[in-house]
């Protein structure tokens, strides 16, 4: 049998491997670093290419900014000792004589168990007609009545109570404990105690967000903040409607990190040190701690503070780049804001495309190798 030079052997293995890297693309997870700059505005392409640091940080540290309105906030506490439209009151009324106006055989006193407040505050009493009954207190509004009476019958006596379950109700839906109408008492006259009657909100208190709907007005705050921020503890008024629902805010993560998807919020300012971090951090032999890109479609008044360039119109494609290796690489990493709906791409180390290429070229030398083995070289 003809036995096959050595070094005809090893030329044909380099040539083989050769061959094999030109005919195929190495497998990878996505542009590198330098493909990503390539493409920036300066070489011709589409997309602002920037790289992250103090300056950018603080002009782009945007984030969803929640709070009442005016009217909202300047709501007066409605105590339960305050008389309200749709309010249901019980009246007790005595007479100082035998057969008075509104007495019967049975006694003294008269009843009236279930008067309703009307929409425009008031009840109606036998013999005293009309009163205004909102806005008064119990004590108030008993004063009130009696003078009225006092003009049909000697020194009349009234009770006002409330009857339980009058019409101040708020409903609650979404993600709280028990979901479902309300009334309005004294303990549960603020936006905090009202949600608390309901079990409190059933997901992370750092991301659930209240909104309350009062008529065509709408407000809506982070749960967290009726206690960081008492001026956000709202007085409720009859009718609200209050929904209490999770951080719908999201980002995608790709390449080189521990795990590729579309990530929720964890909190309610997301570093992008947070970010990496939620998807398993980097990969020690894969993931390029240089080239870690932000993709976002940024809004015109932060593209020209970054740009500085007063000449740009509408929202631009910015792509930030975060270099973990720098000197305070970390610490500006864990200042930048992610923003609803970016993209988180970590390019793959130029070592990880290196050891796909000796993988390939070992493979590649297998069959000479074999070929050699069976000539006896």
């Amino acid at each position: 049998m003809t036995r096959i030079p050595t070094r005809w052997i090893r030329a044909v293995s380099f040539v083989a491997a050769a061959g094999l890297l030109a005919a195929c693309q190495l497998p990878k997870s996505g542009p590198n670093k330098n493909e990503i700059l390539a493409g920036s505005t300066t070489n011709g392409g589409n997309a602002f290419v920037v790289e992250v640091d103090d300056r950018v940080t603080r002009e782009t540290a945007a984030v969803p900014q929640f709070g009442f309105s005016q009217s909202f906030r300047n709501a007066q506490s409605v105590a339960s000792d305050t008389v309200r439209p749709g309010d249901v009151l019980g009246l007790t009324i005595w007479e100082n004589v035998d057969d008075g106006l509104l007495t019967t055989g049975t006694g003294a006193a008269t009843s009236l168990d279930e008067v309703q407040v009307d929409n425009d505050g008031f009840i109606f009493v036998p013999y005293a007609g009309r009163v205004r009954a909102a806005g008064n207190t119990p004590e108030q509004l008993r004063t009130l009545i009696s003078s009225k009476l006092e003009e049909q019958t000697p020194d009349p006596q009234v009770q006002v109570r409330r009857v339980a379950g009058d019409g101040a109700t708020v409903s609650l839906t979404g993600t709280v404990g028990a979901p479902g109408v309300y009334p309005i008492e004294r303990p549960t006259g603020t936006l905090s105690g009202m949600l608390a009657q309901a079990g409190g909100v059933s997901v992370s208190s750092d991301i659930a967000l209240v909104t309350v709907i009062r008529g065509k007005q709408k407000g809506t705050v982070w749960y967290d903040d009726l206690f960081r921020s008492p001026g956000t503890d709202i007085a409720l008024r009859s009718g609200d409607r209050i929904l209490v629902e999770e951080d719908s805010r999201s980002y995608i993560a790709l390449g080189a990190t521990g795990g590729q998807s579309r990530v929720p919020f964890e909190s309610q300012d997301l570093s992008a040190l947070e970010a990496i971090a939620q998807v398993g951090g980097l990969q020690s032999l894969s993931s390029d701690p240089t080239g870690i890109f932000v993709l976002r479609k940024e809004r015109q008044d932060i593209a020209r503070k970054v740009m500085g360039r007063a000449d740009l119109q509408g929202d631009q494609r910015m792509i930030y780049l975060l270099n973990l290796t720098a000197p305070n690489g970390l610490f500006v990493a864990r200042d930048f804001v992610i923003r609803d709906d970016d993209t988180i791409y970590v390019t793959e180390a130029p070592y990880a495309q290196w050891t796909k290429s000796i993988s390939l070229i070992a493979g590649g030398l297998t069959p000479i190798a074999n070929v050699a083995t069976l000539t006896g070289n």
